[in-house]
């Protein structure tokens, strides 16, 4: 899976893509492709990360409480 750095614009491909889902992780493992020869494997901040189509990752990713912060759905009788 590739992200795109929103520091640098360069696309990063995801290593361990279990740890992107997961919100505990605040980094991913991952390899820039900036330039012509394959770069070794460093650690890069999930909140540093976006699709390359320019969305955000889902909150669901970033924060281990967003539970906590989302609104409470209300049902309506009708």
């Amino acid at each position: 899976m590739f992200l795109e750095q929103k520091s640098t614009g360069n696309l990063i491909e995801i290593v361990k893509t279990e740890d992107l889902s997961d919100p505990s992780c605040t980094e991913v493992e991952g390899r820039s492709h900036a330039g012509e020869e394959m770069q070794e494997v460093e650690a890069f901040a999930k909140e540093d990360l976006k699709f390359p189509s320019g969305e955000t990752l889902p909150t669901c990713w970033l924060d281990p409480n967003y539970r906590a912060s989302a609104p409470a759905a209300s049902s309506s009788a009708g």
